[in-house]
This record gives structure tokens, sequence and C-alpha cells, in this order.
């Protein structure tokens, strides 16, 4: 798994590439990121998932450890391009009620304005 970090419209863009599954370095590679840019006050991120192929339940739990870590920032978090086999995953645990979901970067940015 590896993440780029961007900006656009004001939101910080986290794009993921690989396998969502976890492992301590990414989490703490993200955490750091995230922490950066709160401590700076950026607090709206997009989550950039066009090239995750494959998520299962740590990387689940990455994704709602951070949108907690933001929220309890005061900041919030979205999620953009999600291929049909992550937003199956998405939708059987039911967090597509939590997370908002956009077809794009730019709609999910656009949409902090």
């Amino acid at each position: 798994m590896k993440i780029s970090v961007s900006e656009k419209y004001n939101s910080v863009v986290l794009a993921f590439k690989g396998d969502l599954t976890g492992g301590e370095e990414i989490v703490e590679e993200l955490g750091d990121v995230i922490k950066s840019n709160i401590d700076v006050g950026k607090k709206n991120f997009v989550v950039d998932l066009s090239d995750v192929k494959y998520v299962n339940s740590s990387g689940i739990g990455i994704l709602v450890r951070y949108y907690t870590t933001i929220k309890n920032a005061e900041g919030e978090m979205k999620l953009a391009d999600l291929p049909e086999r992550v937003k199956g995953v998405l939708s059987i645990t039911k967090l597509t009620q939590i997370f908002e979901i956009f077809p794009s970067v730019d709609e999910a940015a656009g949409s902090f304005k």
C-alpha cells in the first residue's frame, strides 16, 4: 500500500494505491500525514480509493479509525472513486451509511466549499 498526498480545493487528498489490508507501517504513515495536516489547520480530507483493488477488515478498520480521528478534530473525511469491489465491502458492512462517498475526487473536494 502506498499513499500519495496532494491538495485540491482546500482539502487534503490521500490517494491510496495497492491493497488496503492494514499493517503497522501504513497505519503509522497515514496517522502522521493526518496529524501533521490537522496541526496546521487543515481539516478537510478526501480519500481517493481508485487504485485500491482489495480491502479487508483491517483496511476497513484503518478507514474507520482515521475517520474518527478527523471527526474528533472537527474535520471531515470523504471517500472518492471507489472501485465496485471496495464499494461492495463498504455496503455489506453498512459503512456506506457513515462515509460520504463521491464518484470523483473533484466532486468530493468540491463538496467542502
